[in-house]
């Protein structure tokens, strides 16, 4: 056979398997275009529920900013000295019961209207440091505990850190001492170790338990060379002798 009659013999089977493949192609395109249709559907659905979801929450999170920076500012207006009048331009409140309770208000809008928001869980730590100051500890232990869990490691530091305050105050030291290592193992940039470290000194002392407090603050010394903490802790470290 001729060379260019095999090249020829090679070039129609090409031809042949390639037509086929082609053919086999445009049916199955054809035969299953209803269900590549409906799949597209269903994923520019989900995509577009996504993107819905999202803008939700977006728009959750800014009114929910608003209204905690509103809360925040009430947390912190002055208090007018007795007999004062209120200047409308400047918000203050006669006592400090007064401006307790707006905060908490602001803070309980919060956390009532926007519950699935960062802002929410700030929400419940600053309502429970104002229970705190109040001396309402069943009331701060309730908004804190929840925020011990949250995900957000700089803010569950700061609620630990206020709750252990909660159990000092109420008598149970060994859930505070409890918090103040969970903090000291895993320290964050809101509260640090040596921070945590000479709390649980400080409770170690109210307990009668000097040997205890003085461990932690040689320790804290020994961390911290000639920093402030060290400092601190020398200071504490004489007390105890």
């Amino acid at each position: 056979m001729r060379a260019e009659t095999r090249h020829q013999l090679k070039e129609d089977r090409f031809s042949r398997v390639t037509i086929a493949t082609a053919g086999n192609a445009v049916h199955w395109t054809v035969e299953h275009q209803r269900k590549l249709i409906g799949a597209a559907v269903v994923l520019l659905v989900i995509v577009g529920a996504g993107i819905g979801i999202w803008y939700y929450q977006q728009q959750q999170n800014d009114k929910a900013n608003v209204v905690l920076g509103q809360a925040l500012r009430t947390a912190e207006s002055p208090l007018r000295t007795e007999g004062a009048a209120a200047d409308p331009n400047v918000p203050s409140y006669a006592t400090a019961k007064e401006r307790a309770d707006a905060a908490r208000t602001q803070f309980q809008s919060v956390i009532n209207n926007y519950p699935h928001t960062t802002a929410a869980d700030i929400a419940r730590y600053f309502n429970g440091t104002v229970e705190i100051k109040m001396g309402n500890y069943a009331a701060a232990e309730n908004d804190l505990k929840p925020v011990t869990s949250v995900r957000n490691d700089d803010l569950s530091s700061l609620a630990k850190f206020a709750l252990a305050s909660v159990y000092r105050n109420t008598n149970r030291p060994k859930d505070a001492i409890n918090l103040y290592n969970e903090i000291i193992n895993k320290p964050s940039a809101t509260v640090g170790k040596s921070t945590a470290q000479m709390e649980l000194a400080a409770t170690y002392e109210a307990m009668q338990q000097p040997a205890d407090a003085k461990r932690i603050y040689e320790q804290v010394q020994k961390d911290n060379a000639t920093g402030q903490a060290a400092q601190m802790a020398a200071t504490k470290l004489q007390g105890l002798k």
